[in-house]
């Protein structure tokens, strides 16, 4: 995909797709043909393997190298390819170089978690990612507590064109986006919710978790904030609040549980999530995303 392709689709939705397990808790890539299906025909920009929605920190290398592997065959061009790469630099920069091999648009880097980062090194960690992938680089940006300096920097690493934002600081939000300058994108990185404020400020586009269960009340946002009618995209925002209510439960922790709990009532078969997420949802929490997702009319027609 070329690279004018790639920027227009990540400024609208970049989907971020689970991991599917089957019952022996292996990962099970071909489970997400439905959900790759619905996403493409209601006109999801791009989708990410490999991102947090996906359970990245709870895969081994070798699952993550599969599913980098073998969903982008099951996308087949239908949408763009997003790569998730992380956690060591060595195992970062492994999956970069054989992303595009592998049928991925760009790579997508997770920001390291380790407890002691330095902001330089976490320049020098992107730096070497994006030397290793050849592709269009993303920076996932969850704690802007690096510094506007750092910010800049990695903005300026070659290769790096969006940056995903994930943290509610919108004023350093607006200050990053003004020191990146014009060949970075902005993205919300903290899907539909905030979407309008950052929209406001200069970026474009969100995530979605989602998309896995109704991508075209993602789609219907996205379009609402294009045209700048916010009020329509507030609307719909509410709308889908009890769903990100419930995946706010447990300090964050049902985040992804929600998504694959829903996944399940509604007939695709993905299984649990794995530890440290919340699994399963307490009774309460079950009942309300049913009763939610029969209100939606996603429930399967017995």
């Amino acid at each position: 995909m070329a690279l004018e392709q790639v920027q227009k689709a990540l400024a609208g939705i970049s989907g971020i797709l689970v991991t599917p397990f089957d019952a022996e808790d292996r990962i099970a890539p071909a489970r997400l043909a439905p959900v790759i299906a619905r996403c493409a025909e209601a006109g999801v920009d791009a989708l990410t393997v490999n991102g947090n929605t996906s359970e990245f920190y709870a895969l081994n290398y070798a699952e993550a190298e599969r599913m980098q592997a073998e969903v982008p065959a099951l996308i087949g061009g239908r949408t763009a390819v997003v790569a998730g790469v992380g956690r060591s630099v060595q195992e970062a920069c492994a999956l970069a170089r054989r992303a595009k091999a592998d049928g991925a648009d760009a790579v997508m880097v997770h920001q390291p978690p380790d407890p002691f980062v330095a902001p330089r090194g976490v320049t020098a960690y992107v730096a070497k990612v994006a030397e290793a992938a050849g592709l269009p680089v993303v920076l996932y940006l969850r704690n802007d507590g690096i510094g506007l300096p750092a910010i800049e920097a990695l903005c300026r690493i070659p290769g790096v064109i969006g940056v995903k934002w994930a943290t509610p600081n919108l004023m350093v939000l607006a200050q990053a986006i003004q020191r990146a300058g014009e060949d970075v994108s902005f993205i919300c990185g903290l899907a539909e919710p905030w979407a309008p404020p950052m929209t406001a400020l200069g970026a474009r586009g969100f995530t979605s978790g989602l998309i896995n269960i109704a991508p075209e009340r993602s789609v219907a946002i996205l379009a609402a904030l294009r045209e700048g009618d916010f009020a329509r995209a507030n609307a719909a925002i509410a709308a889908i609040g009890g769903f990100e209510r419930l995946r706010a439960e447990e300090q964050n922790g049902a985040n992804v549980s929600v998504v694959k709990a829903a996944l399940i009532l509604t007939g695709v078969e993905v299984d649990a999530a794995r530890p440290p997420a919340a699994w399963p949802l307490p009774p309460g929490s079950a009942a309300a995303l049913r009763q939610l997702l029969a209100e939606w009319g996603k429930l399967p027609r017995k």
